[in-house]
């Protein structure tokens, strides 16, 4: 199944695209509904709290008084962590117990206020960003709930800064519109992104082949990168000796085909097989096929594991290269080496635009490939030369 992250800020109207992509077919888990759920009366949870914070907690009619609790909980660092060390276990049950209930092609949206302020993150195929400018979200909990100005406005500075959702960001809804607006996009998103992405997984589906197209370097490519990586990295777990962006959209300036090549590095291609499941359930399925490097000591190839993104709007190469060969070495000496040196970065780009233009019609990148390795290739001798007279490691 697919799993999405949605999150936003107090007043940017999660909401109304949960309640979009549940219309569609989502199967929606939201946590803040579960938090109420497992401290009702006659819960493990509320009698849980009462025995930690008192039975003063309680309204004439059995159930939680939040404002009491919350004067007691937040009074200080130790009663809120009393209070999460209650809660956040029982809301995490009842969300595996949910999410294990879905069917095996569902589309998971998981509506999570505190997604970037607990670091979950990587726990996601997709994060989903609702935001707004502050004032409409302060003009909207002042009249729709009735909140002081003063408080809105604290509780807001309280959470993630745009900046910090940004760094989780696959989607950026932007609500401070027309509803309709933010609605359109939604159904855009369900439709050309979630319901292949969902298929892409579940079927271990890769990307078709196309021909090669060269693409301005974009600013955006190492965050992009780094949400990818944080995410290999939370798979691999202590099998990953490093997890790396590599390649031309590592290499600022470099135009590229706009696919992000990553590298996890593993001790043994027995460690990358172990992780093959793994990361196809994370979105990453393996390729088929014999994979390997060009070996530089002339003794035939280095073996290495092949993954790609099945995120359909985020093409993604996973290289999983072994410490038993210098490939993983390489990679990385060839992107610092061509970070360093603007001349051989420019020959590059000429390189690579001359055979794109070559192969714009094949219909997918095998000889593309195969010419510019030959380039590529010739380069890794003067990188090392590089690499000894600069005293670089990898």
């Amino acid at each position: 199944m697919l799993r999405v992250g949605l999150t936003g800020g107090i007043g940017a109207g999660k909401s109304t695209v949960a309640n979009r992509l549940a219309e569609h077919g989502a199967v929606l888990v939201d946590s803040d509904r579960i938090a109420r759920e497992v401290v009702e009366p006659g819960t493990e949870g509320l009698a849980r709290l009462v025995a930690e914070f008192g039975p003063e907690i309680l309204a004439a009619d059995g159930s939680l008084d939040r404002p009491v609790l919350a004067a007691k909980a937040f009074a200080d660092d130790e009663s809120r962590h009393r209070l999460n060390a209650i809660v956040h276990p029982l809301v995490g049950a009842r969300t595996g117990e949910l999410m294990a209930a879905a069917k095996p092609d569902a589309i998971i949206v998981h509506d999570i206020p505190l997604l970037v302020e607990n670091g979950l993150a990587t726990a996601y195929h997709l994060v989903v960003v609702v935001d707004a400018p502050v004032e409409v979200r302060v003009r909207r909990l002042v009249s729709a709930r009735g909140m002081a100005e003063d408080d809105a406005r604290a509780r807001i500075r309280a959470q993630a800064s745009a900046e910090q959702r940004r760094a989780v960001a696959d989607v950026w809804l932007d609500n401070g519109g027309a509803e309709d607006a933010v609605l359109a996009e939604v159904d855009a998103l369900w439709a050309d992104r979630l319901v292949p992405f969902e298929a892409n997984v579940r079927l271990r589906r890769p990307r078709p082949p196309v021909s090669p197209k060269i693409a301005e370097y974009d600013l955006g490519w190492p965050a992009q990168a780094e949400r990818v990586l944080a995410r290999v990295r939370a798979v691999a777990g202590n099998l990953a000796r490093r997890a790396d962006h590599i390649g031309s959209t590592a290499v600022p300036g470099l135009p590229a085909k706009d696919i992000l090549d990553l590298q996890l590095t593993v001790s043994t291609l027995d460690d990358a097989d172990t992780l093959g499941g793994l990361l196809a359930d994370a979105g990453f399925p393996r390729l088929e096929g014999d994979w390997a490097d060009d070996a530089q000591d002339g003794t035939g190839t280095w073996p290495k594991r092949l993954h790609v993104g099945a995120d359909p709007r985020r093409p993604v190469n996973l290289h999983v290269r072994s410490v038993e060969t210098p490939a993983w070495r390489l990679a990385l000496l060839f992107r610092d080496f061509l970070r360093a040196n603007a001349d051989e970065r420019d020959d590059y780009r000429d390189v690579k635009l001359r055979l794109a233009e070559a192969h714009a019609a094949d219909g997918t990148v095998a000889a593309y490939a195969d010419e510019k390795q030959e380039w590529v290739n010739g380069v890794f001798a003067r990188a090392e030369k590089w690499a000894a007279a600069t005293g670089w490691k990898p």
